[in-house]
């Protein structure tokens, strides 16, 4: 009882200081935590819907990683697309078109706080199913890349919002979806294989690529804010 406690534990907090760090980073104008706390909780509201698709792919056979076919499927399909739309139809459909939204950086802070709604509830069901030990790594690997496909999806949602050309607002919200779709895919193709261990070692580097682009992404953001002087 008190270690499934303790893994619990363990699964909100990389989550929560995620959504701290990126709270710390909009320097010039910040959000309301009212604002914050929603778009969390409609992060943990999909969890659901989109373990029940997983799962159900799962139970069709459509996880299958033995074979590259299945192995790209699973992962780019079953799996990154699934998260990453949904997640960016809910930052579409509450923050992007309030008023609250008013710099390319809401775009950032605002998808940070959905995918870290959906990695927190994620991360207590694994904890509960599978324990302390899955947790941390998990609190290392997974949560934190979550956050980076987050950053990537919003830098772009962002830019879109206040791009003056209607084509330029297009392409960005195209590449809101695309680019961290694509780059979820490929963490998950070398997390889920299995034919060679050796290879996992590249999800590591994926997400420390990840982890480093979407620092650069927020630093652009918080330098370009409108609200900076």
């Amino acid at each position: 009882m008190i270690q499934d406690a303790i893994a619990v534990t363990v699964a909100i907090i990389p989550g929560l200081l995620i959504c701290w760090y990126i709270y710390k980073m909009d320097k010039y104008e910040k959000e309301s935590r009212l604002q914050l706390a929603i778009t969390f909780g409609l992060g943990m509201l999909i969890t659901i819907p989109v373990m029940y698709i997983e799962r159900n792919a799962s139970e069709m056979g459509w996880d299958d990683h033995s074979s590259i076919g299945p192995l790209l499927f699973s992962s780019f399909i079953i799996v990154a697309l699934t998260e990453e739309a949904i997640k960016y139809l809910v930052l579409l459909a509450y923050p992007y078109h309030r008023p609250f939204f008013n710099e390319p950086m809401d775009g950032i802070v605002y998808a940070v706080m959905i995918g870290m709604g959906f990695a927190t509830l994620e991360n207590i069901l694994y904890a509960t199913q599978y324990g302390l030990g899955t947790t941390l790594i998990r609190a290392f690997t997974a949560v934190p890349a979550h956050a980076a496909f987050a950053v990537i999806m919003g830098y772009f949602a962002g830019l879109s919002k206040f791009a003056f050309l209607p084509k330029n607002q297009r392409w960005l919200l195209m590449l809101g979806l695309l680019a961290p779709w694509l780059v979820h895919g490929l963490y998950d193709v070398f997390i889920l294989q299995e034919a060679y261990e050796s290879l996992m070692i590249l999800a590591l580097v994926v997400l420390a690529v990840s982890i480093f682009l979407a620092r650069r992404l927020m630093l652009e953001q918080q330098e370009n804010s409108p609200f900076k002087d």
